[in-house]
């Protein structure tokens, strides 16, 4: 019976994800995300002309900030959908997230410059961390491009029956992940009632990535025991750590964390693919997703 349940959740997911990367769904995104920066248009035209209630809430780039926010909610299903097709790739999607998220932070500390501007020296201090948040979402660009370049997929299991049950577990998390993540957003939605400040919970959610990542880690045992598959499957795990700090870093902190675990992947990736055509052991592996 719960064998039965669980791969009743496994076709829900093999449904979802069957109809997420399609035409259809990527206008609808567009659609929803075009839709809410015009919604926070409006708001900041209703506030800059004294017709809203919470003026600190809105500030000129508020429409920019909110459509941010809705595209980064679809990245985080992106990834979500990514986890059980590809380890790698998800730690990727991790890597695009912080980019975006960056920008974001940019967006939303630009906006409080726009209604007077005194091009003094404190003004120019004031746009250094924005400076920092725009270049550093540059170089995770960059270092994201460069890592889904050199990525290989590697099968670690040893049959097609192991992998169907290895992808099957991970289709299980996907679908607990992809419920914690509408929880949140409940959570975030009666905070932002309540306190008036919009709180996204993205910071618990990459929280969540780690201890997803570790188990993860932790079942490929049973499917190989290998030094360098477990050494690189615990880099994406510590690099998910990182991107967690970064989160909550201070700025030019947050970049410095970024940088530091997109370079660690890239290591990580270079010797690997390195060693792929020198140890034997790895050079049997068949080459599919894993």
């Amino acid at each position: 019976m719960l064998r039965s349940f669980f791969q009743l959740q496994i076709k829900a997911f093999d449904y979802l994800d069957s109809h997420w990367e399609g035409p259809t769904v990527s206008k609808v995104i567009s659609n929803i995300v075009l839709g809410f920066f015009l919604i926070g248009l409006l708001l900041g035209l209703l506030n800059f002309l004294g017709f809203w209630v919470y003026s600190s809430l809105f500030s000129p780039f508020f429409s920019i900030e909110l459509a941010f926010n809705v595209l980064l909610i679809f990245e985080v299903l992106g990834l979500i959908f990514l986890i059980p097709k590809s380890v790698a790739d998800s730690v990727g999607k991790q890597f695009e997230i912080i980019s975006l998220v960056l920008l974001r932070d940019a967006f939303k500390e630009f906006g409080h410059y726009l209604e007077s501007v005194n091009w003094e020296v404190e003004f120019v201090m004031e746009l250094l961390p924005i400076i920092s948040d725009a270049f550093g979402a540059i170089l995770i660009f960059f270092i994201t491009g460069i890592f889904y370049k050199n990525q290989k997929h590697l099968r670690i299991t040893q049959s097609h029956e192991e992998q169907r049950g290895f992808i099957g577990i991970k289709k299980l998390l996907s679908i607990y992940l992809t419920i914690s993540f509408f929880g949140l957003g409940v959570y975030d939605i009666i905070s932002s009632y309540q306190t008036h400040q919009f709180i996204y919970s993205i910071k618990l959610f990459y929280t969540l990535l780690i201890f997803t990542d570790v188990f993860i880690l932790l079942f490929s045992l049973r499917y190989t025991t290998k030094y360098f598959n477990l050494f690189r499957y615990s880099s994406f795990a510590l690099a998910t750590i990182f991107l967690r700090l970064t989160l909550s870093a201070p700025a030019y902190y947050n970049v410095g964390l970024a940088v530091i675990a997109g370079l660690m992947v890239l290591g990580v990736t270079a010797i690997y693919n390195m060693l792929l055509n020198k140890v034997p052991e790895l050079e049997k592996v068949e080459k599919i997703s894993s």
